[in-house]
Order: structure tokens, then sequence, then C-alpha cells
């Protein structure tokens, strides 16, 4: 479980924050006095500035620099510190100010370069879910639309064939025809948003979606593919089940085409609040040494599993092959709760 240490942080008042950075630093002032200054404490004073830095501001860091070389220049003199001159001590306090503020450098830094990471990331989620929900859209209206329009075209051919053959028309033939390439294009537009829309939005829509997955691939490639998912798994996210889905459907067009695989085993199961989704197959497994970049197909299963904030890991399957599994730690949300359960 991760800590929440930096989240009540974050939450807490800023005068709560600098109490304790302000009482952080004289008790690392105490223990600098109680060691003497033979024994130097100057990197543990980074801990209130980069504190104090990380969650209110710069000017605030420097603030806490300037206190901690204020604490540290007294207790240096109380420890009774000799200096030939009077100058060498001021100039021990400005390197210290300095390494101090070089300190609040560092954590502006770091904190503007993770902001932005995240933002980053948040704006990558963003366009991966809006890419997703117009797939969606589209597939529903292929399937809502254009399949729908098909299907009446269907019917039309279908009843003028009937009338035909009750007329003994040769042209018959020919009506036939054309109800079956119109019921063959409404099944291939069906397919076709299917492929866009595959994981329902709903709890159990991931596993539905693998089990049709692994049906297409027996009928179509002829391998072996199954399911396994012993007890259901709930995903609540709609965008992490599509991601999932994605890298189930990469890691077997993996197995097949450049594992030469014959079976493919997709595994589905959850601990907790982690679900865990492993794709296992029986090929040629891993060419050694393993390319640096991996190949865009992989590629495209990292970036997939880093969009949900998974471990994505592939290697050598023990009885030959390749496994390729994500795991990620989802949300579970609060039932509601009514009226009745109040009382």
């Amino acid at each position: 479980m991760k800590s929440r240490l930096p989240e009540l942080l974050e939450k807490q008042p800023k005068s709560w924050l600098w109490a304790e950075s302000v009482l952080l630093a004289f008790f690392i002032g105490a223990i600098d006095y109680i060691t003497g200054y033979e024994i130097s404490l100057v990197l543990f004073y980074s801990i209130p500035i980069l504190l104090i830095t990380w969650y209110t501001d710069r000017v605030s860091g420097a603030v806490m620099a300037l206190l901690c070389a204020i604490i540290w220049c007294w207790v240096d003199e109380a420890a009774g510190h000799p200096y030939y001159s009077r100058w060498f001590q001021v100039w021990d306090t400005v390197v210290c100010l300095g390494c101090f503020l070089f300190f609040v450098a560092v954590g502006t830094a770091a904190k503007a370069r993770i902001v932005l990471l995240e933002r980053s990331r948040q704006l990558e989620q963003e366009i991966v879910r809006i890419s997703e929900r117009e797939q969606r859209r589209i597939g529903q209206d292929l399937h809502d639309g254009l399949c729908q329009y098909y299907a009446a075209v269907g019917c039309a051919a279908g009843s003028l064939k009937h009338n035909l053959e009750k007329q003994n028309s040769p042209a018959a033939k020919s009506a036939a025809e054309i109800e079956e390439l119109i019921m063959k294009g409404v099944g291939q537009t069906r397919d076709l948003a299917r492929g866009l829309a595959p994981v329902e939005s709903d709890e159990r829509g991931l596993q539905s979606a693998l089990a049709g997955l692994a049906s297409t691939t027996r009928q179509l490639l002829g391998i072996d593919c199954r399911l396994i998912c012993d007890i259901p798994v709930a995903i609540f996210d709609n965008a992490h089940a599509n991601h999932l889905y994605r890298i189930a459907q990469e890691a077997v067009n993996n197995a097949r085409r450049h594992g030469r695989a014959t079976m493919v085993l997709l595994r589905l199961e959850s601990e907790g609040e982690e679900v865990i989704f492993a794709v296992e197959d029986n090929g040629t497994g891993l060419p050694k040494p393993l390319p640096e970049n991996g190949g865009m197909g992989l590629s495209v299963m990292q970036y997939r599993a880093r969009m949900i904030g998974g471990q994505w890991r592939i290697g050598p399957r023990p009885e030959g092959g390749t496994i390729v599994a994500c795991s990620f730690q989802q949300i579970i949300p609060n039932p509601p709760v009514h009226d009745d359960d109040r009382r």
C-alpha cells in the first residue's frame, strides 16, 4: 500500500507545515550541537528546506534556508568551533547559506519537473480517453446506423427474391446474390464496430471481451486460445479495461506472428485491489538478445500499461514460450448508501 504521508502533508494547513519544519530545523540543530562541530550535519538541514520548498514555494524555501543557516551558525559558535579569524566564520556561514539555497534551487527544479511530467501524463491519458470515446462513438454509430440500414436493405432484397421466385423469374438468382452480399456486409460492419468498441461499459465487460477474443482467435487463426478466469474480475474503470484488452490483442498477435505459437492462454485474476493479467504462449520465445527498442508492439504495450499506472513485464515461460504480464491497483468505489442503510 502506498504511503499516505505525502497526501497528509499536502492537505494540512501551511501554518502546521511551517511549525513542523521549524521544529525539525531546531531539532537537527540540537543534534548538531550534541555531536559537536567535528561532525557536520549540513545535509540534514536539507530536510526542512526541501519540505517547505516542495509543499509551498521557492520564496518560502529561501526563508527556511536562511533560518537553517542562522541555526547552523549559532550551533557552530555554541559548540566552540575555533576560527583564526572572524572572517573565516563569516565565510563558512556564507558558504553554508549558499549550500542551503542550492537545496532550494534543486527542490524547485525537481518539483517543476515532476509537475510537468504529471501534467504530460494527464494530457496523454486525456488524449487516449478522447480517442477511445470517439472509437466507441463511431462503433456505436456503425452498429446502430449503418448496420441497421444494411439489414433493412437485406430484408428488402430477400423480399424481392421471394417475389421473383414465386414468379419463376430468372432474376431471382441475382436477387439472392445481392441479399447474400448485403448480409456479408452487415456482418463485416458489425465486426468493425465491435473492434472499435470491444469492451462493454460494465464491470464484467473486459472478461466478456477477452472471451470473445479467445473465441475469434480459435476460429480465424486456428490457435488454441483460452481465457482462464476462475473467479469473476470486476474492472471499474472502462479505460483501464480497454487498455488491458489492447495489450491482450497485441500479445496474441505477437505470439502468432513472431512466436509461431499454437497455444495461447489469457489469465485474468485479482488479489484485493490488484488486478493481474497475463498472456502466455508456447511459441519460440523471445529472441536473444532482445532488441533494445523492443519493437513497436512491445512499446505500445508498455505505453498502455503506463497509462493505467501498471507494472508491465515480458519474459520467458518456464514450459517454453513467452509471458506478457500487466498488473495495476484499481480504486474500488464505495457502494451507494441507501436511506434504509442509514437507519
